[in-house]
């Protein structure tokens, strides 16, 4: 399959029959906001998605929308399941079924059963908590086949073109979930492919590109920070670098060249993954020991099982250590991971770090990380990347599952 899978005007006008190259879903849910967390998810996974409240709703979406796929919470009462299955059924809607709701709801397992016994295409049901590697799994059917990771355009074309661009997900303090800092992600914008992930794009570290790319995120980035002061207040900004910039000096005097003067501005961090860290930990020391005079400071990010490696040096000039998603997602579940992520922290405040939790996408793993003593948390329970002009619209909302 091709790149085109990227551009929504060209799917709109392929078909497999009844059936979209670019998957279809519709969430049918009583509650708004997990309608919207779902519907977030989803998008994320490759569906154009839509969403209803009610049975009546579900039947004007199954005329015009033809999805492949309806996701059925079992948030809504009883009864309007019910005549959500008998919309189902009524139109013969031929794609899958996928209920959600509670582990060990009796609703759920009756839908599950009523639905297969009439003959719809029910999926295993979905119970919560989940994230969004086990919804990914279960849809994955439905998903058409990614091409190969190689770069679908170069970075000195999407440069030229301006078709490079910043995306911003939020992070969030543990305990006042006050929004206190964002993560620059870098997208390409392509006119016929739509929003191109950086795993199309992205150079190899070694190729003479990346510090163009390098140059553009630290250029962008202040300027963003100078549109969302406008917009409401300053807010602190992380970008990712690698480590081969940071090995030119030429490139490192012109980074701390370009940071704001500003008094609001509260500095940059600049996230490299602990691997390139660890590998590096002597070059990494004297960066951040130069650039800390500039405002400008360096995250440890994806730190997991290696956190050892960083025990012992006689300075510890890293402001902050990100604990990798895969031992954040399930916490609240898995002895092992909260092990592993109470070591880091320990070590971490005991450095004068801060401490930030990757992948917080249920209200279990956020509760764990509260009690765990993370002093950030960041992931699709409070929000994924965003375009600026979006985000620095974004007010900070009562997190999906953290309410009750």
């Amino acid at each position: 399959m091709t790149n085109q899978m990227f551009g929504d005007n060209l799917a709109r006008c392929a078909t497999f029959g009844l059936r979209k190259v670019t998957p279809r879903a519709c969430v049918a849910d009583g509650k708004p906001h997990l309608r919207a967390f779902l519907t977030d998810v989803l998008e994320d996974l490759g569906f154009v998605t839509s969403e209803c409240a009610k049975a009546d709703e579900l039947g004007a979406i199954l005329e015009t929308q033809l999805p492949d796929l309806v996701v059925l919470g079992v948030s809504v009462d009883g009864i309007e399941v019910a005549k959500i299955l008998e919309t189902l059924l009524r139109q013969k809607f031929e794609g899958k079924v996928l209920a959600l709701g509670a582990r060990e709801s009796i609703i759920v397992k009756a839908v599950w059963q009523v639905g297969g016994e009439y003959g719809l295409a029910m999926l295993p049901p979905l119970t919560t908590p989940f994230d969004a590697g086990t919804l990914r799994e279960r849809v994955a059917m439905l998903l058409p086949e990614e091409p190969k990771p190689s770069p679908a355009v170069h970075v000195p074309e999407a440069l030229h073109a301006g078709w490079l661009e910043l995306w911003y997900q939020q992070k969030v303090d543990a305990r006042t979930l006050v929004r206190c800092g964002a993560e620059a992600l870098v997208r390409m914008r392509h006119p016929a492919w739509g929003v191109v992930p950086p795993g199309y794009f992205i150079p190899e570290d070694d190729d003479p590109c990346f510090l163009r790319l390098s140059e553009f995120v630290i250029e962008r980035a202040t300027e963003d920070w100078r549109y969302l002061f406008e917009q409401q207040s300053s807010t602190d900004i992380s970008i990712n670098l690698p480590v081969s910039f940071l090995k030119n000096r030429h490139a490192v005097r012109s980074l701390c060249q370009r940071i704001p003067a500003h008094p609001a501005f509260g500095g940059l961090l600049i996230e490299i993954d602990s691997a390139e860290v660890i590998s590096n930990l002597d070059l990494l020391i004297d960066v951040a020991k130069e650039v800390r005079f500039n405002n400008v400071a360096i995250s440890i990010d994806n730190l997991g099982a290696d956190w050892p490696a960083l025990m012992g040096l006689d300075i510890f000039p890293f402001v902050e250590l990100k604990v990798d998603r895969q031992f954040v997602t399930g916490c609240a579940n898995d002895r092992l991971k909260r092990t592993l992520c109470r070591h880091i922290i320990e070590f971490g405040k005991g450095c004068g770090a801060r401490i930030v939790a990757e992948g917080v996408e249920t209200r279990a793993d956020f509760v764990a990380a509260n009690e765990l003593g993370f002093d950030l948390v960041q992931g699709y329970l409070f929000g994924k990347p965003m375009g600026l002009k979006k985000f620095a619209h974004s007010a900070l909302a009562q997190p999906v599952l953290v309410s009750k």
